[in-house]
């Protein structure tokens, strides 16, 4: 089972990163609730196998890329009574931190290791390898993975025990928020001031005022397509809530995420759910009166 790994979830980055994997020369096994995303797969050389535990007893290392936390603790709960050998999982979705402990508990009463390893960065950078792990829990269990967050990401850091990785993700996406809701905001006003919305790209990528929100996002923006999404705006919700309620718990005050929030509420409501999150420049333009 050498150079084998299972992944739990093949959705955009699941799905991305077990393509990835494969690429680089590792055995991957793969599981998707929905058939059609298995199908999808097995075409770019996963081995789809037909359940979670089917994978864990195949694979010694195990990635979670799942939407909630009812998906990663059910996936844990097949993992634990799947009859193998000790396995290490990686539970790489964003969850709240109460979540990943309970997923951390469930595996380890069954002689299991969880590692929290959520990923930083969007579904196009993981096409194409440019993502970031926050690793938490087990540190030598963290070191013998390295070749194996090689093959899928640019960067891996131990950030200590585990949850850690969490709350580094919750900083970080605290910051996308924002990033994109003001990139949304200075697209609009340099179109409506009588700019080239291309152009506007082009230059504020080339100075101080850039971000890669920004550098991802606005070219989106300036072509008012916002598909294929690299992170549904639906899915982002999810991922915002589970923010401002940590946030709110520790005291710690968060003006500027809970001021994108409303803009973000919008865009679902205008019917955007399913559309990259730089759709919320399509609620600043009605605002705008564009």
């Amino acid at each position: 089972m050498q150079n084998t790994v299972g992944i739990v979830g093949l959705g955009i980055m699941g799905g991305a990163i077990a393509r990835n994997l494969v690429a680089a020369g590792w055995h991957v096994l793969g599981y998707d609730i929905d058939a059609a995303r298995g199908a999808e797969l097995s075409a770019s050389g996963v081995d789809v196998r037909p359940d979670v535990a089917a994978v864990a007893r195949a694979a010694p290392v195990l990635v979670f890329s799942l939407p909630s936390p009812a998906a990663s603790l059910a996936s844990a709960q097949a993992v634990a009574a799947s009859g193998a050998e000790r396995r290490v999982v990686i539970e790489a979705s964003t969850l709240a931190l109460k979540d990943k402990l309970a997923v951390e508990a469930v595996l380890r009463a069954a002689g299991h290791a969880a590692l929290d390893c959520p990923i930083s960065g969007t579904g196009a950078q993981a096409r194409t390898g440019d993502l970031v792990i926050y690793a938490s829990g087990d540190a030598q269990s963290i070191e013998a993975l390295r070749p194996l967050f090689a093959g899928f990401s640019r960067a891996v850091h131990d950030v200590g025990a585990f949850g850690n990785g969490s709350k580094m993700k919750f900083v970080a996406n605290l910051l996308v928020a924002i990033h994109n809701v003001a990139s949304a905001e200075a697209m609009v006003l340099g179109v409506k001031a009588g700019l080239d919305a291309h152009q506007v790209v082009d230059l504020v990528t080339s100075g101080a005022g850039t971000s890669r929100v920004f550098e991802l996002r606005a070219p989106m923006m300036a072509e008012r397509n916002y598909q294929p999404a690299s992170m549904t705006m639906k899915l982002w919700q999810k991922d915002m809530a589970i923010i401002s309620q940590y946030a709110t718990e520790l005291g710690c005050p968060t003006p500027l995420l809970a001021a994108t929030m409303p803009i973000y509420a919008a865009a679902m409501a205008n019917g955007h759910a399913a559309d990259d999150t730089a759709a919320v420049c399509a609620v600043l333009e009605a605002m705008a009166g564009m």
